[in-house]
């Protein structure tokens, strides 16, 4: 949706600035270098789970930004082999943590009434370790300080000791400021502290802001606090050419500043308590399973929401949408999904139907026309509710009491409706009236899945608002996102303006700015001062209910605002960006932190969300689109029209890439059943697969797709060659697969790239599953396979695997075994003049009675064919071979360099005439 701030529309002007200075906001942070002397460490001991609990005192009290809290409880546990949890709160009182039935774990210990009274189980004081598996925890008592090692190794990867020399304090705890830093060695790179948009690419960038605080600021801005709060980072560290990787989590929801200098990192947060969680690692891909087993793996999608999607703000009436369907299948571009923004509702209001623009014996009748071809409809969701005594959502919502309060009263906001009141998704009585509403509008129309958008939470309007009396509001004219509501600004609370201001929307504008009031009150008295960036996270917590338990299917839903965890319910796009060259190739490094976050389902507006793309922009965008996790074009009411039909030149881009892209489509659901079972991102940076090369580790304008597929698009203008870095190993272009790129170390490579080519290649060493491809997933589902087998070039012993997950993607659970699906393993190999491939399948029926079979396997880099060839289906030879037919063609090396890479003949196979059925085990056999 279009921008509900200042801050969205451009960069800051001078009268903008001017303005949010009388309005309060701060643009120097004054922090002392140095707050206190720390804590002091007066007990500690074991717990009967295996842990450690102590209690913390502080040394000196000082006031700055309020006063210390006193005594600390400090406990630590090894929850798993490769997990440490470290959590340190207020020994006397209980604080604000994120919900433990919104974020299931472990319960620390209940506090201590009675601080360092005499124990059996007393330790010394002195430095000690505390060892796991994996992590050791090490602490020293005075100053308190702590740290965490590898245990294999003897890293340090967590430090929080504060030398004279160092610019951060030892541990600072009071109400409204935590403060906490560790050391880094200087040749760490790290990953992750979002949402924002990064210029300087994937890798954290010393000395840029990392604020984390969810807001409605658009995208294009810079090195701003975005939609989402994501507190954890990954550390990739090499030494002597060996990679270890590890995460650290910081679960607080409160608002925070990160201060990343490139030999520290600094904490500095407004509420809560220090839970930290450290994840051992030590491969990138161990880290996200680590992470993602703690926090939820992600939700397994639908296979139709893998193809493209096409959405727009301003397709004014139902005739506009039917048509834009149509236009796609004259344009023979594939086109899974149509989706609505506020258009079809009436005067904005959630769960309406505007009955001029969109009746609903119309909109029923096109949804029956396409959901009879296979395609599916989605609309927007904002969580403001339009105050009108008149509408229905409203009354029932005012009847069960459902609303974030202010004194008492429903919190007064405004977004598109006009007057608006935030229900409370941590009221279990609003989670009950929101899957009722679902279910109501659902009954009205059948839509399949929901768009949940505006929920950091965005308000046009800042403080205490009430209707005005002798206005209309909004009127109808001018911009929607003026706010019209009568307000004035609340300052004279603790939460809304608390003594540190973090670097909120980059200006450090009051927290409180365009978003509910920080002094509001959730359920059970909960400040949205602490809820505040989780509220989309429960938004979405409360919707994946709500759709499950509709018709028992798979639900899907795309949030704008993200937590810790949100993954487990949602796919994600990455907001309100910009048609220009820079946004396009931020969007790589957006997707790619997303998979870090345990959020796989992920991409961009393709060809920009405003202004209008140029044709040249838009052909580049679907080209680098179409291999998005999550891959739609979304374009803003202002902008002209972007469907990619709009210009035959895109056109062609997009039949070639989404071409590609449906014939990959088992591949992508293989990695979605992956993400699922393992939090393996679908997309991923090229380091993941080749974690020891430091070449890698700030790549951004490539990206893997699973550990096979490489993209390597065009990200500037005017350009018709890339220059693409190639890790070592042989590499074959998927357009044409006898094509081949062999290199020994990592090597950059200038690959044509005329206006309607991307270039795509696969690794070696895979087995990659493929089928014919068509104009919608249903249909593209429906044809024979083919694998891609991909053996290295130019060794003597050849091997290569790959694999298949296929089920009924309705069902609300992705797993094997509940004879619902198929999973395969594919294994080839080639030595002693011999080259084997084989399957084995678990749970083929499934498989089988929907008649999946293989007609083709493309085999490259062997000597080709002589003889003997031979297949075998569940341990019985298979007849009638005499229909398979072999095609053989030379690779062509395209890389002319001289780095050594071992270009010896080899040749593409394609044997094609085959009838072997998926579900059934075979061996293929023949003489090279």
């Amino acid at each position: 949706m279009f921008f509900s701030s200042l801050l969205s529309t451009s960069p800051l002007t001078f009268l903008q600035i001017l303005i949010l200075c009388i309005a309060g906001v701060h643009f120097v942070n004054t922090t002392p270098a140095k707050i206190g002397q720390g804590y002091k460490l007066i007990s500690i001991e074991k717990t009967p789970d295996g842990g450690l609990i102590g209690h913390l005192q502080v040394k000196e009290e000082n006031n700055i930004y309020g006063p210390d809290i006193p005594h600390l409880q400090l406990y630590v546990k090894h929850e798993t082999d490769e997990r440490l949890r470290i959590h340190i709160t207020d020994a006397e009182e209980q604080r604000w943590e994120v919900p433990y039935n919104l974020l299931p774990r472990e319960t620390p210990p209940s506090l201590k009434q009675t601080i360092g009274r005499s124990r059996k189980n007393l330790l010394p004081l002195a430095t000690s370790d505390y060892s796991g598996n994996e992590l050791i925890f090490s602490y020293t008592n005075d100053p308190f300080s702590f740290s965490v090692k590898r245990k294999s190794n003897g890293q340090n990867l967590f430090n929080s000791s504060s030398d004279d020399s160092d610019p951060y304090s030892n541990l600072v705890f009071k109400d409204q400021y935590l403060e906490v830093s560790t050391k880094l060695p200087k040749n760490a790179s790290l990953y992750g502290l979002g949402e924002s948009t990064q210029p300087h690419g994937i890798r954290l960038y010393p000395n840029d802001p990392y604020t984390l605080y969810t807001t409605d600021v658009s995208a294009l801005n810079l090195n701003i606090d975005l939609y989402g709060s994501h507190p954890m980072y990954m550390d990739l560290r090499n030494v002597n050419g060996k990679a270890s990787a590890h995460a650290v989590l910081l679960l607080n929801s409160n608002g925070m500043d990160v201060f990343y200098r490139g030999d520290s990192l600094t904490y500095k947060v407004i509420g809560g308590v220090f839970d930290f969680y450290f994840f051992a690692g030590p491969t990138p891909l161990a880290v996200v399973d680590q992470y993602t087993s703690f926090i939820g793996r992600p939700a397994p999608m639908p296979y139709w929401s893998f193809g493209f999607h096409q959405c727009r703000w301003g397709y004014h009436n139902l005739s506009v949408v039917e048509d834009v369907v149509e236009n796609y299948q004259k344009a023979k571009i594939p086109l899974d999904v149509i989706w609505n923004d506020d258009d079809h509702m009436d005067g904005k209001k959630d769960f309406t139907l505007n009955p001029v623009n969109y009746p609903r014996p119309k909109l029923l009748s096109f949804l029956d026309k396409i959901h009879a071809r296979g395609m599916k409809y989605i609309v927007i969701v904002d969580p403001g509710i339009g105050v009108n005594s008149s509408y229905g959502v409203y009354q029932r919502g005012i009847a069960n009491d459902v609303f974030i309060k202010y004194e008492g009263k429903p919190y007064l906001a405004q977004v598109w409706p006009g007057a608006v009141n935030f229900p409370d998704f941590l009221n279990p009585k609003t989670v009950e009236w929101w899957g009722d509403e679902i279910r109501r509008f659902h009954e009205l129309v059948p839509v399949d899945g929901l768009w949940i958008d505006m929920n950091e939470v965005s308000n046009f309007c800042s403080g205490l608002c009430t209707i005005p009396e002798n206005r209309i509001c909004p009127n109808g004219t001018g911009p929607g996102w003026i706010c019209c509501l009568d307000c004035k600004n609340i300052t004279n609370t603790k939460w809304d303006d608390p003594p540190y201001k973090i670097n909120a929307s980059g200006i450090q504008a009051p927290i409180g700015y365009k978003t509910i009031a920080t002094s509001a009150v959730h359920y059970n008295g909960v400040r949205e001062y602490d809820a505040h960036s989780i509220y989309g996270f429960s938004q979405s917590i409360a919707t994946h209910k709500a759709l499950q338990g509709l018709q028992g299917k798979r639900p899907f839903i795309l949030s704008r605002s993200t937590f810790v965890g949100s993954g487990h319910y949602a796919a994600h796009w990455t907001g309100d960006n910009k048609a220009t060259w820079d946004d396009l190739r931020y969007s790589i490094s957006t997707m790619l932190n997303f998979g870090l976050f345990g959020v796989p389902m992920v991409g961009s507006d393709i060809c920009g969300f405003y202004p209008a793309p140029t044709e040249e922009l838009c052909n580049r965008w679907i080209e680098v689109g179409a291999f998005y996790p999550f891959s739609r074009d979304h374009a803003n009411y202002y902008s002209p029209r972007q469907e990619l039909y709009q210009w035959e030149s895109v056109a062609e881009s997009a039949r070639n890439a989404l071409g590609m892209r449906y014939k990959l489509l088992p591949y992508f659901y293989t990695l979605n059943y992956e993400a699922h079972t393992t939090g393996a991102p679908i997309a991923r940076p090229l380091f993941f697969s080749f974690p020891n090369l430091p070449q890698l580790y700030d790549v951004s304008t490539q990206f893997l797709i699973g550990s096979s597929v490489m993209v390597s698009p065009v990200l500037d203008e005017g350009k018709t060659e890339v220059k693409a870095l190639f890790p070592p190993g042989t590499w074959y272009n998927i357009f044409d697969m006898t094509q081949a790129i062999v290199t020994t170390e990592p090597h950059y490579v200038k690959l044509d790239a005329p206006l309607n080519v991307v270039n795509v290649h696969l690794y070696q060493n895979a087995i990659v599953p493929m089928q014919r491809g068509g104009m919608i997933s249903k249909e593209a589902r429906m044809t024979p396979f083919t694998l891609i087998v991909t053996f290295p070039s130019g060794t003597k012993d050849l091997q290569a695997k790959g694999n298949l997950f296929l089920d009924d993607d309705e069902l609300p659970e992705m797993k094997s075994g509940n004879g619902h699906s198929t999973y395969i393993d594919f294994y080839a190999t080639a030595s002693n003049g011999t080259v084997k491939l084989w399957s084995e399948v678990q749970e083929g029926k499934f498989a089988l009675d929907e008649g999946w079979f293989i007609e083709k396997v493309m085999v490259l880099g062997t000597n080709g064919i002589d003889g003997a060839f031979e297949i075998n289906v569940d341990g019985q030879p298979l007849k009638g071979t005499s229909r398979v037919q072999f095609i053989t063609a030379e690779h062509k090396y395209i890389d002319n360099s001289d780095d050594g890479g071992d270009k010896r003949k080899s040749m593409m196979m394609d044997i094609h005439g085959l009838e072997l059925p998926l579900g059934k085990n075979f061996v293929m056999s023949w003489k090279m």
